[in-house]
């Protein structure tokens, strides 16, 4: 794991690839947010793993359509030119109502190459 190595960054600081996939998915705009990522791109959310661009449009379309929430960005690290953590704060319909989540990216050739979504 890279958390040791996490420095603070500029939100705006953040690669041109994960601030296209949070404006897209931010914006419910399933068809955008895609092309932020490889082809062979992994994203585990909620303990569910999602493989290829297919399953993650997929699971994209789904999270945005199950609950209503607003989510905005609170935080941006940068561990290396690969590794970068989107902190965000949630709040709306879903259980509980309200939550931080990390989103933690890997990059490769300037897309996201795995995206983990955690508390």
């Amino acid at each position: 794991m890279y958390d040791n190595r996490l420095q603070d960054i500029a939100p705006n600081a953040l690669p041109p690839a994960i601030i296209r996939y949070l404006n897209a998915h931010r914006a419910h705009d399933t068809t955008s947010a895609v092309t932020a990522f490889t082809h062979d791109a992994v994203v585990i959310d909620d303990g569910n793993t999602y493989e290829g661009i297919a399953a993650i449009e997929r699971w994209l379309g789904r999270a945005a359509s199950e609950f209503t929430y607003t989510t905005r960005l609170t935080g941006a690290q940068q561990a290396d030119a690969a590794h970068y953590v989107a902190t965000h704060h949630l709040e709306g319909n879903f259980p509980g109502g309200t939550v931080d989540l990390r989103y933690r990216f890997t990059l490769r050739d300037d897309l996201v190459e795995r995206l983990v979504i955690e508390p």
